[in-house]
C-alpha cells in the first residue's frame, strides 16, 4: 500500500506489557548530584551537566588519542519558572569522539540506535518517560514533577588529562533563550570520582518568539512531512489495544511497501495485529524473557511478536480484504499507556524520514461506531512527526544523467550515487566517464565495450582503474532535444533496473529558470506547481502508469538485460523566460524527485562539440523501437 498525499492506512495492535520500568530503581537508585548555587538565581529552565567518573576501557594502548575511556555523567533539567515545559529537549555538544552507550530517563532523538557515535555533532535527547516538567507553583515544589534526571554512560577517546566535558549544552525547545554559564574544574585522573565537574545554563522564554496560541491540554499537533499517531483504544489490567495512523502531508513525499519499527521500553509484546504484519513471529523471546517471568501461566503460542524492536510491514495488495489481517474492530474505550520510542519508517525508493520522539497530544476524535452523529475520543494519544532528509552523498536511491542535441557524449549518473561496496576492481572516487548516449540503454556491466570503442574513436585515454557504477535501481535521463527562436524541447526517460515494478509512479522536476515557460508534456500527465519551488509534476497516463522491472534480453546468453522504460517529450516557450540560455544550463533541472526520493544529479553539463542531431537522438530512437515492439 502506498502512502501518497493524505492517504491514511491504519494498523491496530493488541499488546501485553509488564509494569517494570527503567525508572524503578528501588534500593539501588543512582545518586543525584547536588545542584550548583547558581540554580537559585535562575527563574526559567535550569540545565546542569555533571561529569561523574571515567576509567580506561579495553584494549589498553600506548597512543593516548586512541585509548578508550568509559565515562558516566548526569543531566538534570529543572523547571524553575512559571510556565510548564512540555516535551523537553536538550542538545549536548559532545566533542571527544564520544560513543553514547546508555540513557536512563531520556531517549536520543537524532540517532537510530544505541550505541551511537555522537562526538562530531553532539546529540539531542528528549525526556522519557517524564516528558513534561510542571511548575513548582502548581505542584507545591514537588521535585518529582518539576525536575528530570538523566544518567548517561558512554565511551570517549583522545583526552589523556583533564575533564572530558561537552563544549555546550542547550535547551532546544521552541522559543527558548539560554544563557551559558559553565564551570570547569580541571582535576587529575585520580580525582575524577568527585562530582564537581559541571556546566550549566539558565533558559528563558524568548520575548520575540510568537507562537500561535492553541488551547490544548497537551502539546498541539505538530506539522511534518509524515505524521504517525499512536492512539490507545482499549485498556485492561495487563494489555491494551492501540491504533497507529500514518498521514503523509508532503505533496512530493511517498511511501511504498513501508516498513515501520520502534523500540518497546517497558517489556511490551504484540499479541495480534490487523492492517500490517511483523517479519518475525516467534514467541520464544517472551517465554525466556522477562515477559515469561511476569505472565507465568500465560500461553505465548499465538503471540505475534516478542522483539523489543519489531519490524512492521505494509500488507501486500492481495490481503486488502482479508478478514484475518486487514479488517479492524470499531473504536471503543481508551486509556493512557506509555508509547514505544525511537520510531523509524522507510519504503522502496522513497525519501528517508527522520522521526522525532512521541509527544502527548490531545486525544484523537473518531466517528462513533454506532453511526449516530457523535464522536468518541481516545483517552491517550501521541504523535510522532517525521521529516524528509536530503540524501547524503552516495546514499541516494535514484540518479540522473544529462545529454543534449549539441553534445556527442552523455554525462552519466555519478559514480556510487546510490552507494558502493569495497572493491579493488573499480574506483569509487573517480568521475564517471562520458558515454555515447546509446550506452545508457544497457546495464553498467555491459557498457565496457561501448566505452572502450568510444574512447578509441575520440582518442581519449581511459584510466587504469575504471570508475565504479552508480548502483541505482532507477535512473532518469534528461535530454535537451531542440532549441529554437520561440521555444525548446526536452525528453525525459525513466529506467527501472530493479526486478520489481513501480505502480502509480511519479517524478517531479524543479526548473529554476525555465519553469515559467513550461507548455506541455505529451506522453505523461503533467502539472505545474509554482508554489513548490517551480516544480513540474509528472505521472503516467491511465493504463501507462506501471513502470515495469528489468527483464532478460531476447537471447539471455548474448543480450544484456533490458530495463523497464518510459519516455515523454516536454515543450517550453521562451516568451515567458526572456534571456534563457538553454545550452548553458538553464535547460537542465536543478532537482529531480522519483516517488518522493531526491535523485543524485551529475556534477557537470554536456559539452557542445558540434554533434549531429541523429547521434544525439539515438537514445530516443532506441526507446521508441522498444515501445513499438512491446505494443
Amino acid at each position: 500500500m502506498k502512502i501518497a498525499w493524505k492517504v491514511i492506512p491504519l494498523l491496530v495492535l493488541i499488546l501485553f506489557c509488564h509494569v517494570a520500568t527503567s525508572q524503578d530503581y528501588g534500593d539501588d537508585a543512582p545518586a543525584v548530584a547536588a545542584p550548583p548555587p547558581e540554580q537559585d538565581a535562575c527563574n526559567g529552565i535550569f540545565v546542569v551537566y555533571t561529569f561523574s567518573s571515567r576509567e580506561k576501557a579495553y584494549p589498553f594502548v600506548k597512543n593516548a588519542s586512541a585509548q578508550a575511556w568509559a565515562f558516566k555523567s548526569q543531566l538534570q533539567i529543572l523547571n524553575a519558572g512559571v510556565d510548564e515545559l512540555k516535551t523537553w529537549k536538550v542538545h549536548i555538544g559532545f566533542q571527544h569522539e564520544e560513543i553514547l552507550v546508555g540513557l536512563n530517563g531520556a531517549t536520543a532523538v537524532d540517532v537510530e540506535d544505541l550505541p551511537a557515535k555522537v562526538g562530531k555533532n553532539g546529540t539531542t535527547i528528549a525526556g522519557f518517560p517524564m516528558t513534561d516538567l510542571k511548575t513548582a507553583i502548581e505542584t507545591a515544589g514537588d521535585y518529582n514533577q518539576i525536575q528530570a534526571t538523566v544518567d548517561i554512560t558512554g565511551t570517549q577517546f583522545g583526552l589523556k588529562k583533564g575533564t572530558p566535558m561537552p563544549k555546550t549544552i542547550k535547551l532546544v525547545n521552541d522559543g527558548s533563550i539560554c544563557i551559558v554559564e559553565q564551570a570547569y574544574e580541571l582535576l587529575s585522573i585520580t580525582l575524577f570520582s568527585s562530582a564537581a565537574n559541571t556546566m550549566h545554563i539558565c533558559c528563558h522564554k524568548d520575548p520575540k518568539f510568537k507562537k500561535k496560541e492553541v488551547k490544548t491540554k497537551f502539546m498541539p499537533r505538530q506539522y511534518g512531512d509524515l505524521s504517525l499517531t499512536y492512539d490507545v483504544l482499549q485498556a485492561f489490567e495487563g494489555n491494551y489495544l492501540a491504533q497507529v495512523t500514518i498521514d503523509n502531508f508532503n505533496p512530493l513525499g511517498r511511501l511504498d511497501h513501508w516498513n515501520l519499527t520502534w523500540e518497546w521500553m517497558r517489556g511490551e509484546f504484540i499479541y495480534t495485529m490487523r492492517g500490517a504484519y511483523t517479519h518475525k513471529k516467534d514467541s520464544s523471546e517472551c517465554i525466556y524473557g522477562p515477559q515469561g517471568q511476569y505472565y507465568q501461566s500465560f500461553d505465548f503460542t499465538p503471540v505475534m511478536n516478542c522483539q523489543r524492536k519489531p519490524i512492521i510491514s505494509d500488507l501486500p495488495p492481495e490481503k486488502e480484504n482479508d478478514d484475518k489481517v486487514q479488517k479492524m474492530p470499531p473504536d471503543l474505550n481508551r486509556t493512557a499507556i506509555y508509547p514505544p520510542q525511537r520510531w523509524k519508517i522507510n519504503g522502496e525508493i522513497n525519501p528517508d524520514y527522520k522521526c522525532g520522539p512521541p509527544i502527548r497530544i490531545d486525544s484523537t476524535e473518531f466517528p462513533d461506531p454506532s453511526g449516530l452523529a457523535a464522536t468518541s475520543s481516545a483517552v491517550a494519544s501521541w504523535q510522532v512527526t517525521c521529516n524528509i532528509t536530503r540524501p547524503k552523498p552516495k546514499e541516494a536511491r535514484c540518479c540522473v544523467s544529462f545529454s543534449a542535441y549539441y553534445a556527442e557524449a552523455a554525462v552519466p549518473c555519478r559514480t556510487c550515487a546510490c552507494g558502493c561496496e569495497e572493491s579493488t576492481k573499480c574506483d569509487p572516487d573517480a568521475n564517471a566517464l562520458h558515454l555515447p548516449p546509446e550506452a545508457l540503454l544497457v546495464p553498467f556491466d555491459n557498457r565496457t565495450e561501448k566505452t572502450k570503442a568510444w574512447a578509441a574513436i575520440k582518442h581519449q585515454t581511459l584510466p587504469k582503474k575504471s570508475p565504479c557504477p552508480d548502483n541505482c535501481g532507477v535512473s532518469i535521463n534528461w535530454h535537451v532535444d531542440t532549441d529554437y527562436k520561440s521555444g525548446w524541447t526536452a525528453r525525459i526517460t525513466l529506467f527501472n533496473w530493479d526486478p520489481y515494478p513501480f505502480q502509480d509512479w511519479f517524478t517531479a522536476i524543479q526548473m529554476k529558470k525555465a519553469f515559467a515557460g513550461y507548455e506541455n508534456v505529451y506522453s505523461f500527465n503533467g502539472t505545474a506547481l509554482p508554489h513548490l519551488n517551480d516544480t513540474i509534476f509528472f505521472t503516467g497516463l491511465k493504463g501507462l502508469n506501471y513502470l515495469v522491472g528489468e527483464v532478460n534480453g531476447t537471447n539471455p546468453d548474448k543480450d544484456p538485460p533490458v530495463p523497464g522504460k518510459q519516455q515523454s517529450v516536454i515543450s517550453f516557450l521562451k516568451k515567458h523566460t526572456p534571456g534563457i540560455n538553454v545550452a548553458q544550463g538553464d535547460g537542465f533541472p536543478s532537482k529531480v524527485i522519483f516517488n518522493g526520493e531526491e535523485c543524485a544529479l551529475p556534477t557537470e553539463l554536456p559539452k557542445r562539440n558540434g554533434a549531429s542531431r541523429a547521434r544525439a537522438s539515438s537514445i530516443f530512437l532506441a526507446v521508441l523501437a522498444f515501445v513499438l515492439v512491446m505494443n
